[in-house]
């Protein structure tokens, strides 16, 4: 047997490790926190509702034992991304995962989305993304270990009509993605970004019903229907654990086979 597998070693156990989800108090962010909080992590959800983060990491605490804890933030503030790293150091003593789930989305053709809601997409997924990966940098390399998972989309590998401000910021978190991992292998820090199919999430409500819906979605993917949320959790358990150490500047799509098609 190669001496570089070790029998016993659990590589996707997070205990002692400590995670800070930003967009974790709902929709895929908070079911990523609770796969983590599952596989032993201590959490830290961001979000800018106090109330319903401190409610969802009191709710992860009970169901997994686990140190949960809610921070109230700005994404898009680079005050608050570095506070809030700073918090989570007090809080945990280190910060080994950070998972960029923050997001919106605004829909409409060209001639009928501003240029307000065009930059309002790219303020949030593009410069929130960057500013909280730039804020626990220094800590990731003090310790010389981490890992930095981005909310990419399958929408930043394909597009779709009526969402440039969507797809345009998810192709930017795919090139910073792998940009980001370059700079940070070096660093014993990996960086990879999941890319999510076609989820129902808050986000996705609106459309879950219309014929857009039937034809662009449950026509699209191999399995024919919406993801669960409890369906990414894997993939995130996956990149957050030693299990990942070998990929950098990865994209990986969770996405019922939309993308194979």
């Amino acid at each position: 047997m190669p001496n570089d597998i070790l029998p016993g070693i659990k590589q996707f156990d997070l205990t002692g490790k400590a995670a800070i989800i930003t967009g974790g108090s709902k929709g895929l962010g908070l079911a990523m926190a609770a796969g983590l909080a599952s596989a032993g992590a201590s959490v830290m959800l961001v979000n800018r509702n106090a109330d319903e983060g401190a409610e969802a990491a009191r709710q992860l605490a009970r169901d997994f034992g686990t140190n949960a804890i809610s921070y109230s933030a700005d994404i898009t503030d680079i005050t608050q991304t570095e506070a809030m790293a700073k918090a989570a150091m007090e809080a945990f003593g280190q910060i080994d995962i950070l998972i960029n789930s923050a997001g919106i989305n605004i829909r409409g053709a060209i001639d009928e989305v501003t240029p307000d809601d065009f930059n309002k997409v790219l303020q949030v997924n593009v410069n929130g993304t960057w500013l909280c990966a730039r804020a626990v940098t220094p800590y990731m390399k003090q310790q010389r270990r981490g890992s930095i998972i981005n909310l990419a989309s399958t929408l930043g590998l394909v597009g779709l009509a009526n969402r440039t401000p969507y797809t345009a910021s998810k192709g930017a978190v795919v090139q910073m993605t792998r940009a980001l991992g370059l700079e940070l292998a070096p660093f014993n820090i990996n960086v990879n970004a999941i890319c999510p199919g076609p989820f129902l999430t808050e986000m996705n409500l609106p459309i879950a019903h219309t014929d857009e819906a039937k034809v662009s979605v449950l026509g699209a993917t191999a399995l024919g229907r919406w993801g669960l949320l409890r369906e990414i959790q894997g993939a995130a358990i996956f990149l957050a654990s030693d299990a990942a150490s070998y990929m950098v500047g990865s994209m990986l799509t969770v996405d019922g086979g939309w993308t194979a098609k």
